[in-house]
This record gives C-alpha cells, structure tokens and sequence, in this order.
C-alpha cells in the first residue's frame, strides 16, 4: 500500500536529506516509536520497515530504544 503525505520542501532540509531518505527515517521513527510503546512486536516491526529481524534491531539501536520490552509488573512475575 501506497500512502501520500504533504509536507514542506522545508521538512528536508531539517535532516538534510533527500525526500526518499526522510520518508524512510520517518517510517523507523514511528515503527521505533510504536515498538517503545508496546504497540507491535519485533516482527511486526522489522515487516513494516522491509527489513530483517535483526536490521530492525540495529534501527532500534539507532534510535536508541531497547530492544528488551519489559515493564515491571511483567518484569516481575517473569523473576517470581
């Protein structure tokens, strides 16, 4: 599926990038995002990029988010 998105010529320059390659670091961030919220798995996430398993690992890296999605309660009954 193709989505069509309006933007300032602007929004280029804010990464300096080509248009192709910020529409591509606009999807990591936001699949990045949804997978720091718990929203999707790694799976899910690495098919939404069109990458690997492990590529998407490395763009988590990136992005800084940890690739471990624990929250505490979880955490906590997983060392019970």
């Amino acid at each position: 599926m193709q989505i069509t998105l309006d933007l300032p010529d602007s929004s280029f320059s804010a990464l300096r990038t080509s248009p192709d390659e910020f529409v591509v670091e606009m999807k990591y961030a936001a699949v990045t995002k949804w997978y720091e919220m718990g929203k999707i798995s790694q799976a899910k996430g690495a098919e939404i990029c069109g990458v690997t398993r492990s590529e998407f690992i490395h763009i988590l890296s990136q992005h800084q988010v940890s690739v471990i999605q624990y929250d505490e309660a979880t955490l906590d009954q997983e060392l019970s």
